[in-house]
């Protein structure tokens, strides 16, 4: 760094990275470096420890810095924690993206930092360390303005200063609804371009609510701390996303399931007893429709450098009660009726409006489970014109 560079930088203004200045976190925690951004608490997170799910709740999907200011040049350090597959492609980095007053005004990367090298057909992980990274966005407009930055929804991140060239205080109370939503690796964002484009994020922006992401990947499993988790959380409305984890995880059976997803509803109401809930249940996916768990990597794929997944089970297992996206389908829509009869604010959304035949058929599943970026915008699209329509769900949620 040069003289000027140095001088220009210490200029700048040094705010500590607070709670208060983060939206989409359940809660915070100090490291050696800085703060992290949680979406489960650390009470959930002790319940459990498969390295999947920290992994997923420690990548800051939906989760953004939001503050007031007049600043014309941000900066921010921050520490990722990338990924790497053996025999894969190498992964992007992760992406920051600047909104001011509610509109896209940059995107950015931060480079350096740790990587988790993961093999595949091992599960074996080799960690690496590196350092932080630094964020800077410049010739800003004057005069106060709203801004956010949004964190990369795959990318663990660690945010170490934030310096600006005029003071900051935490972004006002916009009095939009608060959707609090549940989900898989699909809800997180897999294959979204950024950030602000993950499905829920842009349904949440077309219908002017404010986001609590708790998509996880690999994680969507019924578990009961996540339902304590969305019953702790204050929400106006609330989404639960059920299947392809229980699918591809060929984690319980059928008998199993329909009470797990009772116990499930009735942790969630017992913070919420009358807010909106919809469940909703999985997009098509066509290599688990009829055809049971576990998912596998396709080897033959992972030989061309390529990610792509394929359904291990028999399709015969059905009658054992091995759960397919089809008989999910059938138990979740079973349940919602049974209970909607004495809860009129719970509902249903079959999760093939969003993404059904017609849509596999012109744009597929790139690895066989995840969607990629144009289909992301498409699922959030339909699902902001389905549950926030004048006779959806979350018809009381419209600001």
């Amino acid at each position: 760094m040069n003289a000027h560079d140095m001088n220009a930088r210490n200029a700048l203004i040094t705010t500590p990275v607070t709670a208060e200045l983060l939206r989409g976190a359940l809660e915070v925690e100090r490291t050696e470096h800085g703060v992290l951004p949680h979406r489960l608490p650390a009470r959930a997170r002790a319940q459990c420890a498969d390295a999947q799910l920290a992994l997923a709740e420690s990548q800051p999907s939906g989760v953004r810095l939001a503050f007031r200011t007049r600043a014309t040049v941000l900066e921010l350090d921050a520490l990722p924690t990338k990924r790497a597959y053996v025999g894969a492609p190498p992964r992007p980095d992760g992406v920051y993206e600047l909104l001011v007053d509610g509109r896209l005004a940059g995107r950015a990367g931060v480079t350096g930092g740790n990587t988790l090298t993961i093999d595949m057909t091992t599960g074996s992980v080799r960690p690496s360390y590196g350092p932080a990274g630094t964020l800077r966005f410049a010739g800003l407009a004057e005069g106060v303005k709203d801004i956010e930055i949004w964190l990369p929804h795959n990318e663990t991140t660690e945010l170490v200063a934030l310096r600006t060239d005029a003071p900051v205080e935490p972004a006002p109370d916009w009095g939009r609804p608060v959707w609090l939503h549940h989900g898989s690796s699909i809800s997180h964002g897999s294959d979204a371009a950024s950030p602000t484009t993950t499905w829920p994020a842009l349904a949440a922006s077309l219908a002017g609510v404010e986001l609590i992401n708790l998509g996880l990947a690999g994680s969507a499993l019924l578990d009961p701390f996540t339902a304590g988790a969305l019953r702790d959380t204050p929400a106006d409305l609330i989404s639960i996303k059920i299947g392809i984890n229980l699918v591809n995880a060929d984690l319980m059976r059928l008998r199993a399931f329909g009470p797990a997803v009772h116990g499930f509803l009735d942790t969630v109401r017992e913070g919420h007893p009358a807010t909106p809930l919809l469940v909703v249940s999985p997009l098509l996916c066509p290599i688990h429709e009829d055809t049971p768990g576990p998912a596998a990597m396709d080897p033959s794929a992972l030989g061309e450098g390529r990610l792509r997944f394929v359904a291990t089970g028999d399709p015969a297992e059905r009658a054992q009660g091995k759960l397919t996206l089809g008989v999910i389908r059938d138990e979740l829509a079973r349940i919602v009726t049974q209970r909607a009869a004495e809860d009129p604010h719970l509902h249903h959304l079959d999760g093939r409006a969003l993404y059904g035949e017609a849509d596999s058929a012109e744009l597929p599943l790139p690895d066989g489970l995840h969607p990629d970026a144009a289909t992301h915008r498409r699922i959030g699209e339909r699902f902001a014109a389905l549950a926030f329509a004048p006779d959806g769900p979350f018809r009381n949620g419209r600001p």
